[in-house]
Formats: C-alpha cells, sequence, structure tokens
C-alpha cells in the first residue's frame, strides 16, 4: 500500500501497536497516536520508519473533544490526507451499577464512541475525494455479552457497532469500507492485571484453551484494511476464540 497513509489510535502498546508494524510492514505511512505513553510511541515510531514508511506521533487525550479534533488536523497538516483509520484507543475502568458516575459514563462514551464518530467525520471528506479508504473500530466481547462491573464500557463498544453500520451505509457510495473487529480476552497491558488473577479460568473458558495474543487481532484489522477485504462493508468481525461455543 505504498503511498496510502494510516492512522492507528492507541498505537503505543497492545492491539494497536501490533496494528501500526503490520500495517507499516505492509507499505502504509503510519501516524501512531497515544495519550501518555510517549516511551511507547516512540519506540513504535522507530519499528515504523525502519520498515522505509514514513511515521510520525501524535499525543491526544480522547477524554477532551478539542484534542480529539486537533489531533485529526495535525495529523492532516503532517500528511495531508489519510486514507485508513484505526479506531482502537481504549481503556478500561471497573465499577458496579451503583459506584459508576455519570463522569465516568461520559468519559467512556467521549473515548470509545465520540472519539471514532470524530475522527471519521474530520478525516473521511479526502478519503471521498481519494475514492478509497478504510475505517476499522475497535469494539469487544463486551459489546455481546454485558458486563457486571463495566456497563459503561460494554455500552460504549456497543455503541460502535451502530456507528459502524451507519458510517458503512454512508461512507461506501464513495470506495469507504467501515468495519469492526470485537476482540476477546486478549494479552495487553490493559488485560494483564486480570489475567495474572484469572487467566487459567478465562483460558479454560475458550474452545481454543489459551488468550489471543495482541497480533492475532492485528492480522484481522489488517486484512480489513486491504484491498482482500474490499467487499466486506459494515461488519463486526469477532475474534474471541471460539468462547461463544462453550
Amino acid at each position: 500500500m505504498k503511498g496510502r497513509v494510516a492512522l492507528v489510535t492507541g498505537a503505543s502498546r497492545g492491539i494497536g501497536r501490533a496494528t501500526a508494524l503490520l500495517l507499516a510492514k505492509r507499505g502504509f505511512d503510519v501516524a501512531v497516536h497515544y495519550r501518555d505513553n510517549e516511551e511507547g510511541a516512540k519506540k513504535v515510531l522507530e519499528h515504523v520508519t525502519d520498515r522505509g514508511v514514513r511515521g510520525e506521533i501524535f499525543k491526544a487525550d480522547f477524554s477532551k473533544l478539542e484534542e480529539i479534533e486537533l489531533l485529526a488536523e495535525s495529523v492532516l497538516g503532517k500528511f495531508g490526507v489519510v486514507h485508513v483509520l484505526v479506531n482502537n484507543a481504549g481503556y478500561s475502568s471497573h465499577f458496579d451499577l451503583v459506584e459508576l458516575s455519570v463522569d465516568e459514563w461520559e468519559r467512556s462514551i467521549r473515548v470509545h464512541l465520540t472519539a471514532p464518530f470524530l475522527l471519521s467525520k474530520k478525516l473521511s471528506p479526502k478519503m471521498k475525494e481519494e475514492g478509497w479508504g478504510r475505517i476499522v473500530n475497535v469494539s469487544s466481547l463486551r459489546a455481546f455479552t454485558g458486563s457486571r462491573k463495566g456497563p459503561h464500557y460494554a455500552s460504549s463498544k456497543a455503541g460502535i457497532i451502530g456507528l459502524t453500520k451507519s458510517l458503512a451505509i454512508i461512507l461506501s457510495p464513495f470506495g469507504i469500507t467501515v468495519n469492526a473487529v470485537a476482540p476477546g480476552y486478549t494479552r495487553t497491558d490493559m488485560t494483564m492485571p486480570y489475567l495474572k488473577e484469572k487467566e487459567e479460568e478465562i483460558a479454560n473458558s475458550i474452545p481454543l484453551k489459551r488468550v489471543a495474543e495482541p497480533i492475532e487481532v492485528a492480522q484481522v484489522i489488517a486484512f480489513l484494511c486491504s484491498e482482500d477485504a474490499s467487499y466486506i462493508n459494515g461488519e463486526t468481525i469477532l475474534v474471541n476464540g471460539g468462547i461463544y461455543m462453550k
């Protein structure tokens, strides 16, 4: 994909890091977004440029609307166009219904749903001009199962599926496909505290008897960003090791 540009949000670690490196390997120039892990972002950038493509890091806190919009403007200012948008950035916090504050609810919606909406809104006009684009939104297993300790997270990740379908309807006439990936249990920095306590129990609930590695999710994302996925649109691909079959 020489000459095409990808923005991967939350790219300093985990699934985002694996996706950024894989897209760079496949010839995309990569805009590496991070929130606070600057060291991780710089390491990702080094690996990106080692693959012979252009790269740049961009900092933004998606709990702040102005920083979401500034990110889109900054990336366009640097690269001129974004052909691929991977909305991966996210965080996890745990509260039961009584403990969950409105502020935490709204933060989750803003980071997981509003940011993908605003970035798609800001970056899709250039995709339209190019007549080609890919938007891939990262949802979650929790969008389908709900969450006793994370109703805010599950709700925002369910919302991204509705946004994905809506954007697919709106943007596909312009050569832009929009899809989502819903990972199950994956070995990332975000999940490590939980996995340290319960990995064996979790693995036993999955037909493949193990959690995913970030690259396994990234490979699905990269496929959806490719020409090979040209007739997949508005879909949510579940990458969970078959956990529903248990």
